[in-house]
């Protein structure tokens, strides 16, 4: 993936999320930061259970639990989230790893969006240029693909439409593409969002790993990469997923 992405020396995505943002687990009141507590150290996914607890996947394999907080702070709402733990000596029962969560924040997370047509999909979802960064966050798992990416952001308050579209290759069916919509806001400084895409519309893998390709309009024109993906094993958690807030206006 490395040279089809275009990097700058701009302030790191994951940064921006666990700093710019008041946290949803707020770090201890403490006059001395840690700032081994400050920055994130994993992307999961937040699951709700029926009973009103939670857990944490951490990649396609390790659950989490967390022995600090009773329950969800965001509901029923599967999100993907990044946060900031510590493994403890707590027993963690039918999970992997029993951890203290020091905060947690979560990501703009949405299903893909329904493919309307060449023309609707750029009057709606629009063509505006993005750069995928190539970064531990921007990755396939568990069912998702979550993104690092960059673009160009005005002082409107103006918010971005991003989405994830099926190309309905028929030689294809794991070829997909990110669209963003800046509704006029194109003139500004380049900073980083974060987004996660839930795949389960996609064909079921059947278990096996298979490349997924994204496709997306660059400053320098079309660009691609593709992942390494496996369609999540069902877990008996719901599935309810809702856009949560992120780092940039979007939505």
């Amino acid at each position: 993936m490395g040279k089809q992405f275009c990097l700058r020396n701009l302030v790191a995505g994951a940064m921006i999320a666990a700093c710019a943002l008041g946290f949803q687990s707020c770090l201890d009141d403490d006059d001395e930061v840690s700032w081994g507590r400050v920055l994130p150290n994993a992307l999961v996914t937040v699951k709700p259970l029926d009973d009103g607890s939670f857990y944490l996947q951490l990649d396609d394999s390790t659950t989490l639990l967390p022995v600090n907080l009773t329950s969800s702070p965001f509901g029923e709402k599967e999100v993907r989230a990044l946060t900031n733990f510590e493994e403890t000596d707590d027993p963690s029962g039918l999970y992997d790893k029993a951890v203290s969560i020091n905060w947690i924040d979560s990501l703009l997370t949405k299903p893909m969006a329904a493919d309307l047509g060449e023309a609707a999909n750029d009057s709606i979802y629009g063509s505006d240029p993005v750069e995928i960064v190539n970064d531990w966050v921007t990755i396939a798992e568990d069912g998702y693909l979550t993104l690092r990416f960059r673009t160009v952001w005005g002082n409107t308050g103006q918010a971005h439409f991003v989405n994830l579209l099926s190309t309905g290759n028929p030689e294809d069916p794991y070829e997909v593409e990110f669209r963003h919509n800046a509704y006029g806001d194109v003139s500004g400084r380049l900073s980083d969002g974060l987004v996660a895409f839930r795949l389960d519309s996609l064909p079921d893998t059947n278990g096996q790993t298979v490349k997924l390709t994204l496709r997306w309009k660059s400053f320098e024109g079309d660009k691609s990469a593709q992942f390494n993906y496996c369609t999540r094993k069902s877990t008996g958690t719901g599935d309810a997923i809702a856009s949560e807030r992120s780092v940039l206006n979007l939505r």
